[in-house]
């Protein structure tokens, strides 16, 4: 049985030996060029910077319409492409910019609210686009006071 054990352990040196191809003589060098490239174009992403990501409208009379922009920047290495805006409900309306925005420019993303609601109301809107998270958040917020009714939130400070 050593003997067996032996003669089946030369034998697989023998074996792996045999194989012993250089590797490196069957890259193609024009196809490592072309992949290197693709690796470092994949790697480039646009990011989302937004000079505020919460806007808070104070204190308002109910069902009065209210608006506000969300400034951003491209600060990423490759075009941003927004493809979606949503709120978490059909009183928030975001409005985004259509087409490719380059590296360095701005654009910005407009979201109407009707101010309808009762005392605090916090709305979130989810901007879809094609940086590494996939998605950034933003979010709205105000004291709705009711029509017709004497304040009770908070007042907005200037």
């Amino acid at each position: 049985m050593r003997k067996i054990v032996i003669t089946l352990n030369l034998l697989l040196v023998v074996v792996l030996m045999s194989c012993k191809d250089d590797a490196t003589s069957k890259i193609n060098s024009s196809n490592l060029e072309a992949a290197g490239e693709r690796d470092a174009a994949a790697k480039m992403l646009p990011v989302m910077a937004f000079e505020k990501v919460e806007h808070d409208f104070g204190s308002i009379i109910q069902n009065t319409p209210q608006e506000t922009v969300f400034k951003f920047t491209n600060t990423g290495d490759a075009p941003l492409i927004i493809t979606d805006a949503k709120s978490t409900c059909g009183c928030t309306v975001p409005k985004f910019p259509k087409g490719a925005i380059a590296p360095g420019e701005s654009g910005e993303l407009v979201v109407n609210y009707n101010g309808s609601g009762n005392n605090l109301v916090q709305k979130v809107v989810t901007v879809s686009a094609n940086t590494e998270k996939g998605s950034e958040q933003l979010r709205i917020k105000a004291f709705v006071n009711p029509k017709g009714g004497a304040p009770v939130g908070p007042l907005k400070q200037s």
